[in-house]
């Protein structure tokens, strides 16, 4: 019996999959991978195979789902890749209740038209948008996959499938990291010949005007140089006898914010240039005492650039920073008479971890690990700054400082634009979406959402990941990623998603034709290309 193979049908397992409030970090998220077996289990072959619908663990409570589909004469595996969780609602407002009811939020917003943007005004009074958290980032992906999943069973498509949708992607991606070593082991376990990763995020508009439907031979990396800075405290009243942290924060930053050396150009696209997420003063309390320590994160894309490539611009930009910052100093030391407190120091946290090891003791740094993990309500981001923190201030002989490390989450950049396959199921989407809806099909190089594809196909070396591990100091404590396995899943990736306009915004909305006609006609035709691919190659032998 056919499920999902109508728009209709579709379109109505979209709106329950959005009806299930799954926000990153909520009881929801916890509960969604739960629904999703369930719907899955519905399916004949799942209830004949129930080893092959697996929940895995991701952490906090959290699981990503697997479903494995064979066919007794296919050779490779396809992996169907979405992510279940969505970000808040905060900004609905009073419309927050309807947040998760695409048809009546629709509604609603005819009542609120001064609200929203010419754009968005013009697409709610053409009845072809479907509004709500989810529809367009990205549940639509998962439906789709969940139908084409049901129509490959139906019609027994000679190709196994994977059908891997995960929490988190929207914060660290615990979800994804914790399934790339669940899919190696069952590469190994059941012989599985991996093919294509195809992920389904949706099409991202470059801008309002820009309606064109694209696919993605490629995801954008994105990494977060971060820093301690480290000043000599003093009382206001005093202020030569000591450095506030604030200076060089404010020197380094200033550096940071937009500066080209860290942009890439790959295929003519360009990587967004770096700004910075977090600035933020130490301190407790106000005091007349001045602020000694003060941490950022800085946020930059990659496309080609390893994470050791990363942190020497980085060290650069830092040096560059502390050498103004010097100079300074010096010219006011001159000017008011004093002697200057001492220049300030450049190093790296695997520099600080060492220094402090040595100094304290591996038993003492570990117990400050321990404590920094410990304390509730702290993000991974937020116990990289403690951890440094507390090492920094049991050496106070080390200031001025400017501490640098790496802060999660991290995206490795990936490309398959140069992979033959890729080029034909490109080719063959562009064709078929010409011939049967007259629809123009671009080609993008990267994904410019960050996804988790970044998580397969690894290709970096190992002195990227090493200077990644050295300089992240919540590594393997509460962070890690599986580059190891990330290398032993090669093969070319892929996203061809649904068209939808504004993720994240409170205008968040699904283009319908594009997710219950089009897009699942063009995700059936990557999969044929692939089909037929295999057969060529097999009978050329």
């Amino acid at each position: 019996m056919q499920q999902w193979q109508t728009p209709e049908s579709l379109q109505a397992l979209l709106e329950e999959l959005v009806s299930w409030d799954s926000r990153s970090t909520t009881a929801g998220e916890i509960e969604f991978a739960h629904q999703v077996s369930e719907k899955l289990k519905k399916l004949d072959y799942f209830q004949k195979h129930p080893e092959q619908l697996v929940l895995g663990d991701s952490g906090e409570g959290r699981h990503f789902v697997a479903a494995l589909t064979v066919h007794p004469k296919a050779t490779k595996t396809i992996v169907l890749i979405s992510h279940f969780d969505t970000v808040g609602i905060e900004e609905y407002g009073e419309l927050a209740p309807l947040a998760y009811q695409p048809e009546q939020l629709g509604e609603a917003l005819h009542h609120h038209l001064e609200s929203l943007s010419e754009d968005a005004k013009q697409d709610l009074q053409s009845g072809d948008y479907l509004w709500g958290r989810g529809t367009m980032d990205m549940k639509a992906g998962l439906a789709i996959h969940m139908a084409t999943v049901e129509k490959a069973l139906l019609e027994e498509w000679p190709i196994n499938l994977v059908l891997l949708t995960v929490p988190d992607e929207e914060v660290n991606s615990a979800g994804m990291r914790a399934a790339v070593t669940h899919l190696a082991k069952w590469q190994e376990e059941k012989n599985l010949d991996y093919g294509l990763f195809l992920n389904g995020e949706p099409v991202f508009s470059m801008n309002p005007t820009d309606t064109a439907y694209k696919v993605y031979s490629g995801s954008i990396g994105k990494i977060m140089p971060s820093a301690l800075f480290f000043g000599k405290e003093t009382h206001v009243g005093e202020p030569m006898s000591g450095m506030t942290s604030s200076l060089l924060a404010a020197m380094m930053t200033r550096r940071m914010e937009m500066n080209p050396m860290f942009k890439e150009t790959v295929y003519g696209e360009n990587t967004p240039l770096p700004v910075t997420l977090h600035l933020k003063d130490l301190r407790e309390a106000y005091s007349t005492q001045t602020p000694f320590l003060t941490s950022a994160l800085y946020n930059v894309f990659t496309m080609n650039q390893s994470a050791a490539d990363v942190m020497d611009q980085f060290e650069k930009v830092a040096i560059t920073a502390a050498d103004e910052i010097n100079e300074w100093i010096a010219m006011v030391s001159e000017r008011e008479a004093v002697t200057p407190i001492g220049n300030v120091r450049v190093m790296r946290y695997s520099g600080l971890l060492d220094y402090a090891t040595e100094k304290l003791g591996e038993e003492v740094v570990q117990e400050i690990k321990t404590h920094c993990i410990s304390v509730k309500d702290h993000d991974d981001r937020e116990i990289s700054i403690q951890i440094a923190k507390a090492l920094l201030t049991r050496c106070p002989e080390l200031a001025p400082a400017i501490v640098l490390m790496f802060t999660p989450p991290y995206y490795p950049a990936v490309n398959s634009t140069e992979e033959e396959l890729v080029k034909a199921c490109i080719a063959s989407v562009q064709e078929v979406a010409k011939e049967e809806f007259d629809l123009k099909v671009d080609q993008v190089h990267y994904f410019n959402g960050i996804s988790d594809l970044s998580y397969v196909n690894y290709t970096g070396d190992a002195i990227g990941w090493n200077a990644y591990e050295a300089n992240t100091p919540v590594w393997n404590e509460t962070y890690s990623i599986p580059f190891k396995d990330m290398e032993r899943l090669q093969a070319p990736v892929l996203n061809v998603g649904p068209f939808g306009k504004d993720a994240h915004k409170r205008t968040e909305r699904l283009h319908i034709r594009s997710a219950f006609v089009e897009t699942p006609r063009l995700v059936e035709q990557v999969i044929r290309t692939v089909m037929e691919s295999e057969f060529a190659s097999h009978s050329s032998h």
